[in-house]
């Protein structure tokens, strides 16, 4: 039983601050590029929208080009239509599922700051003096804030 007990403390590894610190930036470049990847298909989102609003006011029978996989083909708009409408239901149910990924990466790096007390310079400073002396210049000079 007493090696029971001991496997708890080897699971908690104390980390060096440059492993925290390693381990900090990695879950920042994690959010970033989630971050970037919304923005893309966000992008691709918007470009959906003008396509489809565009091809509402045309003659079903027209022929239109669609660029799939680097090859331009080329349809009508009435079997483009129906594909790019699906395609724009896609998206935007990822790009919900993507902002839920990324908020739950932003409160997995909060979680690691608070776990292991990580402060930035002049973030985390304090702001309870800024507080204090800010209404104070406010009402003395009737309200026009000079640095």
């Amino acid at each position: 039983m007493a090696s029971n007990s001991k496997k708890p403390d080897s699971k908690e590894k104390t980390l060096t601050p440059e492993e925290i610190m390693n381990g900090f930036q990695s879950l920042r470049a994690e959010q970033r590029t989630l971050t970037s990847k919304l923005s893309e298909f966000e992008l691709d989102l918007n470009e959906h929208k003008m396509v489809i609003e565009t091809l509402k006011n045309v003659n079903d029978d027209r022929k239109c080009f669609r660029l799939v996989g680097g090859v331009l083909t080329e349809r009508k708009v009435k079997d483009v239509l129906p594909v790019l409408i699906t395609n724009q239901e896609k998206l935007a149910e990822f790009i919900e599922k993507l902002n839920e990924q990324i908020s739950k990466k932003g409160q997995e790096i909060n979680d690691f700051r608070e776990k292991h007390n990580i402060r930035f310079r002049g973030m985390d400073a304090p702001k309870d003096t800024d507080a204090e002396i800010a209404p104070s210049a406010v009402e003395s000079r009737g309200k026009v804030l000079v640095s």
